[in-house]
């Protein structure tokens, strides 16, 4: 989005208000931190959940789902229809992953 669009107007529910304020801490601790140490712990929650399986691959994969699913909550009204469903399609897939890890043959 260019600086000369205009932001959209978003209007929030009682809830989501309440999960954003609650969130503020996180989202400001988080914000402090180097991008990459965000994406090297979610790269290392994944390699451990591929190599290790079983229940502690089933947490690390679960995780990482979490995170990502209460990063979607939060963005959610910001987000245009084809982010949305790119971002929900990662959360499915990891999902799926955390429930094959969680559930071996």
């Amino acid at each position: 989005m260019s600086r000369n669009e205009p932001r959209p107007e978003v209007s929030v529910s009682t809830s989501r208000a309440k999960a954003m304020h609650a969130s503020d801490p996180a989202i400001g601790a988080l914000a402090r931190l180097p991008q990459w140490v965000i994406l090297a712990v979610l790269a290392v929650l994944m390699i451990v959940g591929i190599a290790v399986r079983g229940v502690v691959g089933a947490v690390a994969f679960g995780l990482v789902t979490a995170f990502l699913t209460w990063l979607l909550y939060l963005s959610w009204q910001q987000l245009r229809p084809l982010d949305r469903l790119a971002r929900a399609a990662v959360i499915v897939l990891t999902l799926g992953v955390t429930i094959v890890l969680a559930f071996p043959r």
